[in-house]
């Protein structure tokens, strides 16, 4: 019988890849040729109405010499170090809360996850609502003789506010992510810590949070990524605004090609955000596997 299998997967090789090939030309169809499409637009200059001509180095040179690229990537940097303790620990928690066995549990993991299931464009909408000048946030603050604090409109205020949205809404999946990764950690250790007399606490950073290193890794890539790429919130709340404040390199690459149609230098601006994105990764895949070694 292993001497049959061994000649029919000999003779018929290519069996994986003819199921592999329609997923294959979806991903060839809708990421690798508009990610070609994007770089041979970077490189030239295209506003829809006129033929692409090709103009070398001329949008990466108006890049570096940008000052707005420069403020949405500072932008962007401090949307990613607002957005990874909210993402990367605080879910930690959630999911350690919704695996407890308790009666109705699976209600609660629901409730969690339901913003992630939701549009971006309808909860931005409605928190719009809640941090406008008479929203429910500062009708709250009033009670205590504080504010009105106009979130979506003060300089300091309308990124910080479009963060805790972002990482509001991706909560459940990051909670989904440690709860997997919870129910893996081997019951034995939590034992034997337990018998040896350690604390819930020590329990947390001596056993799980070693056991959850795969799963740091992959809610930090996907932590920076998202910041990084932050748009609907930016668009629906604030534009960009107020004096660029909440300006980021997903919503300029937007503003360049779709309103003032410069679509060689947003895809020039767009390989920027890419290249960054894949430093992040690159740079935490590092870090990830040194400490396992």
């Amino acid at each position: 019988m292993p001497g049959l299998r061994g000649r029919v997967v000999g003779q018929h090789w290519y069996t994986p890849y003819v199921f592999m090939l329609p997923g294959l030309l979806f991903y060839a169809a809708m990421f690798a040729w508009p990610a070609v499409i994007a770089i041979q637009l970077a490189f030239s200059d295209y506003d829809i109405v006129h033929p692409v001509r090709f103009s070398g180095l001329d949008n990466f040179v108006r890049l570096a010499h940008d000052p707005r690229v420069w403020i949405a990537l500072r932008n962007s940097l401090l949307f990613v170090l607002m957005f990874l303790p909210l993402t990367v620990v605080a879910p930690l928690f959630l999911a350690m809360l919704v695996n407890l066995k308790l009666r109705a549990i699976q209600a609660f993991r629901m409730l969690y996850y339901l913003p992630v299931i939701t549009s971006m464009v309808a909860v931005a909408v409605a928190w719009r609502y809640v941090f406008n000048r008479e929203g429910v946030v500062n009708w709250v603050l009033g009670l205590f003789g504080a504010g009105p604090i106009d979130f979506l409109l003060d300089r300091h205020w309308a990124l910080p506010t479009v963060v805790l949205l972002e990482a509001w809404k991706n909560a459940g999946l990051f909670m989904m992510i440690y709860l997997a990764g919870l129910q893996s950690v081997p019951s034995d250790q939590i034992e034997a810590a337990t018998i040896d007399g350690a604390n819930a606490w020590q329990r947390l950073l001596h056993v799980v949070v070693p056991s959850l290193r795969p799963t740091f890794a992959v809610t930090l890539v996907l932590s920076m990524l998202e910041a990084m790429r932050a748009f609907e919130s930016v668009y629906v709340l604030t534009r960009g605004g107020p004096l660029d404040s909440t300006l980021t390199l997903g919503y300029y690459i937007w503003s360049k090609a779709f309103e003032d149609y410069d679509m060689g230098y947003a895809s020039a601006v767009g390989l920027l955000l890419w290249a960054i994105m894949i430093v992040l990764a690159g740079f935490n895949l590092l870090v990830t596997r040194r400490r396992d070694v």
